[in-house]
């Protein structure tokens, strides 16, 4: 263990992008609790936030919507640096950066710099110099690839924080348990039986599932599984799922825009499969030990379910929605050389039967 983070008693975690992000970052926020015994603070995004409740190892949650990452509005200089400020009264001992390895950890180094906390850590490409005191040379992509969990884990392994357990773990909170259960029950569904969920909705359009594709599988799931297949997805995905669901008919519902992220967790550990695209949901799925299939378009190889029943279908996007990121090309280049048609709807099929078999037969309460 490193002697110096072993003195620390209040960490701050920057993890600033997408919710699913910070879900694959658990582990290794929870390694740093158990490790330091120390009070750990997150700074992330407005939508990573609402998961936060969700992460035992999480104490207190900033929110800010920086500029290095991708949202439709960041704050303004002026509020950067007053941001700065904040975080420096809470005199924090350490600060570790979690990135994804197409990202630059520099900009947050750089604010972490400002806000004087004395140990910097995270993965970086070039040299940092004096923006980070710990850093570990980002090897990814071009010499190796591993799960963004692991590279997570990793990161935190080097200065001694190791994890008592590598799953996702994420709460079940009972309120947000019966509020899911309640709100299923007054659309006629029974939360206490098997059914499926379907998740169709990105934040990028290039990992999108064709929307005629997911009609066609959720009318098979429907008339061969005889249980609901519901339609999931944020409020602003309710127009998507209404139309599916109108197109797929009998035996499918319409779920999107009815929970909050700690309802939506507690729906997905009761349900018997989830069925989505790359996005969070599958995420909350593993921290909740249900069976998940992605319908996983080519655009980054290392966000697949982690330590959970899965089946991955990757596909490849069109070359006119390739990234002009030069890292994540490269990966395109390299490992998706070879083009992989949209997946089957029989395959698909295949596998739910597959999953489920065991579910229905012997269904699980959380």
């Amino acid at each position: 263990m490193d002697s110096a983070w072993q003195e620390c008693s209040h960490i701050l975690i920057i993890r600033a992008d997408n919710l699913g992000d910070l879900v694959m970052s658990s582990p290794a926020i929870r390694a740093l609790k158990q490790t330091f015994g120390c009070r750990i603070t997150l700074l992330t995004s407005a939508v990573a936030a609402q998961a936060a409740a969700l992460i035992d190892a999480v104490d207190e949650t900033i929110v800010a919507e920086l500029p290095w990452v991708k949202k439709e509005h960041s704050v303004a200089p002026g509020e950067l640096a007053a941001l700065a400020e904040t975080l420096r009264r809470q005199r924090f001992d350490g600060c570790v950066i979690f990135t994804v390895y197409s990202q630059s950890a520099l900009p947050a180094a750089l604010l972490a710099w400002m806000s004087g906390i004395p140990r910097r850590l995270a993965y970086c490409r070039e040299n940092p110099y004096g923006l980070l005191n710990y850093w570990l040379p980002d090897k990814e992509p071009y010499t190796f690839i591993r799960h963004q969990v692991e590279r997570d884990l990793d990161l935190v392994r080097s200065i001694g924080a190791i994890a008592a357990e590598e799953r996702i773990v994420l709460n079940c909170l009972p309120a947000a348990a019966d509020t899911m259960a309640r709100k299923m029950s007054s659309l006629g569904l029974d939360p206490s039986a098997p059914f499926i969920l379907f998740h169709p909705g990105v934040s990028e359009p290039k990992r999108a599932f064709p929307e005629e594709r997911w009609v066609m599988l959720a009318r098979e799931a429907a008339g061969r599984f005889g249980i609901p297949v519901c339609f999931t997805g944020s409020a602003q995905e309710k127009e998507l799922a209404g139309r599916l669901q109108q197109q797929a008919g009998k035996g499918t519902h319409v779920l999107a825009g009815l929970f909050d992220i700690a309802e939506f967790a507690a729906l997905i550990g009761r349900a018997s499969l989830l069925v989505s695209v790359n996005t969070g949901a599958v995420h909350i799925a593993a921290g909740m030990q249900t069976p998940v299939i992605v319908l996983y378009a080519r655009t980054n190889p290392q966000h697949t379910p982690w330590s959970v029943p899965n089946k991955v279908f990757e596909y490849s996007i069109p070359p006119d929605a390739h990234s002009r990121n030069e890292v994540i090309r490269y990966v395109s280049s390299s490992l998706y050389a070879h083009a992989r048609p949209i997946p089957a709807i029989a395959d698909i099929i295949q596998s739910m039967e597959y999953f489920l078999e065991k579910d229905i037969a012997g269904f699980r309460l959380p």
